[in-house]
């Protein structure tokens, strides 16, 4: 494909020199990458410009580049205004627009994203569409499991990705929408037929530093024209925000508040939830979610939402939503042949570990025992607040660490004790995992439950820049068999 080809309907280019005819093979952003006839985009980042290091791209095969400022390099380049916009939409082009062919739910918000993009896509499959699906625990063609690494992938790899899916047919793809997708403009181009809104809470304040601007972002995937039809929880307050400024039709959901699609009749047990779903111009239907809490209620409302804009029947939502047993590492309950119960979650926000502490205690006959830390190098505000909600809810907290990264563990569960030991609860800090959780398994009786909180769909623990192999289905088990053996 010819450079200028690629540059078709561009809104940001300003200038260009060189011949724009070059042929490209590749498209790159990092110059240690070995290309034959790339296109090399210098991203401007926080940390490092990569402009710095197009001479590398060049030796490493790269036969024109991307800028914000011309270089003295003797290739072919395009000036752009913004390079992280541009490359979202030189992948498009790249790849052949696949998108295009196909209709896009983006699933937005602090909690709640993987959860509803798997109920989304059981729903679209009942209704007999072929779905991809682009999220937190990997990316998807119909049961198939692609390699995914971030929330909403890098424009190359998420391109390259919907490439593979509209080449299989897949007909819906629903995606995981996070804020530093949004900001970083890794979306840039694409259009979404739904954009739901699930809800907003502290998170990510060490990019963002403001609840304001974290929220404004949010709200920038609903009036940039990214999405043509918009889906919103009408119980969470930031959503009259973002309804007040929005030009496109929209649902909303909710419990509490008017909606057009509300639950009512609602039971909530320790296999499950029941509830009647109210639609909108739809027949009411009874649905049996296997999964529990409150949460998964709103969960299951927002992706019922999302299936009414792309005109999907009751029966076909209400049967998506009870053919989902269970999501990777989202309140999953492990298998241990113990009388007391253990269970997985992702949890790694205030409000979620909330969440899930509150909705376990409903249904807890002995002790509820919470193993969970905060991650490195991340917002060190929530750490004292989460130590708070451990300690309120759960009847023992095991500190512990979860992805340090580059910074020392124990200084991490220093500012989460901050919060836990004013309430005069019994805690405990561990700072190995493996560790923490063998006690906790130890320790652990008829009627407790343990929830391991943090790490749900991880299969490692990131420390000083290395992952390292930590899977804590895996741990469990390999635990559990020493705890066994004769002495």
């Amino acid at each position: 494909m010819r450079l200028q080809d690629l540059m078709e309907d561009m809104p940001y280019l300003l200038e260009t020199r060189g011949d724009q005819s070059v042929d490209i093979g590749a498209i790159t952003s990092s110059s240690r990458e070995r290309t034959d006839r790339g296109l090399f985009i210098c991203i401007s980042g926080a940390r490092f410009d990569a402009h710095t290091f197009a001479p590398q791209a060049v030796e490493n095969g790269c036969v024109a580049l991307v800028v914000e400022r011309f270089l003295d390099v003797d290739v072919p380049q395009v000036k752009v205004s913004n390079g992280r916009a541009a490359l979202a939409r030189i992948a498009a082009a790249f790849y052949g627009h696949p998108a295009r062919g196909m209709k896009l739910v983006g699933i937005t918000g602090t909690k709640g994203k993987t959860t509803t993009s798997y109920l989304t896509k059981a729903i679209c499959e009942q209704a007999g569409y072929k779905c991809g699906l682009i999220g937190t625990t990997g990316n998807m063609i119909g049961q198939r499991r692609l390699p995914g690494t971030l929330t909403t992938p890098d424009p190359i790899d998420l391109q390259r990705d919907l490439r593979a899916m509209a080449d299989e047919g897949v007909q819906v793809v629903v995606m995981e929408v996070s804020a530093h997708a949004i900001d970083m403009h890794r979306l840039d181009g694409l259009r979404f037929e739904a954009g739901c809104y699930t809800n907003f809470s502290q998170d990510h304040l060490d990019y963002f530093h403001t609840m304001e601007r974290y929220f404004e972002v949010k709200k920038r995937f609903f009036t940039s024209g990214m999405v043509r039809n918009a889906a919103l929880n009408a119980d969470e307050e930031t959503s009259a925000r973002i309804r007040a400024d929005l030009t496109i039709p929209r649902v909303t959901y909710g419990i509490c508040a008017d909606a057009d699609l509300f639950a009512r009749d609602i039971e909530i047990s320790e296999e499950g939830v029941s509830f009647e779903l109210q639609l909108q111009g739809m027949h009411n239907i009874r649905v049996n979610l296997y999964m529990t809490g409150m949460f998964n209620i709103y969960n299951a409302m927002a992706a019922a939402s999302c299936a009414m804009i792309l005109g999907i029947d009751a029966d076909a939502i209400r049967l998506g939503l009870e053919s989902m047993k269970s999501v990777p590492g989202r309140i999953e309950m492990l298998p241990t042949g113990t009388p007391y119960r253990v269970i997985l979650d992702y949890a790694h926000s205030p409000d979620s570990l909330m969440n899930i502490l509150k909705t376990v205690r409903e249904f807890t006959r002995g002790r509820l025992i919470a193993v969970f830390g905060c991650g490195g190098d991340r917002d060190k505000g929530k750490r004292p607040i989460m130590g708070e909600i451990g300690g309120r809810l759960a009847d023992l907290c095991i500190l512990t660490s979860d992805n340090p990264r580059t910074e020392e563990p124990m200084a991490i569960l220093a500012a989460v004790e901050e919060g836990i030991k004013p309430l005069g609860k019994p805690y405990e800090i561990i700072e190995n995992r493996r560790l923490a959780i063998r006690r906790a398994l130890e320790i652990g009786r008829e009627g407790d439950i343990i929830v391991l909180a943090g790490k749900g769909h991880e299969t490692y623990q990131d420390i000083m820049g290395v992952k390292h192999p930590f899977d804590e289905k895996v741990v469990v088990q390999e635990l559990l068999e020493e705890m066994r053996r004769p002495s």
